[in-house]
């Protein structure tokens, strides 16, 4: 891949990122216009309300410690081990 523009790495993504900000600023402006017109197709402020907490939950997710992933990684190496096993004694 040529480098013509002669941007870094870094500094592309800094643009790309301000690009989808004023994207994202736009479309959210068109839905408040769209719902302005059509009032009927605006969301009841309980489900905006449950759709946004729904969106904190997932974007807050889960993280599983060092030992925990470690505990996973033998449980599951000794797991597939006795499943090559098995499938060896199979042939």
């Amino acid at each position: 891949m040529a480098k013509s523009s002669g941007l870094n790495p870094e500094k592309l993504r800094e643009l790309a990122r301000m690009g989808a900000e004023e994207l994202l600023r736009q479309v959210r402006s068109e839905i408040v216009a769209i719902e302005r017109t059509f009032p009927e197709l605006k969301l009841p402020q309980h489900r905006r309300e449950l759709r946004r907490s729904l969106s904190d939950a997932r974007a807050r997710g889960r993280k599983m410690s060092a030992a925990a992933r470690k505990a996973v990684s033998d449980r599951m190496t000794k797991y597939w081990a006795e499943r090559r096993k098995a499938k060896a004694k199979v042939k």
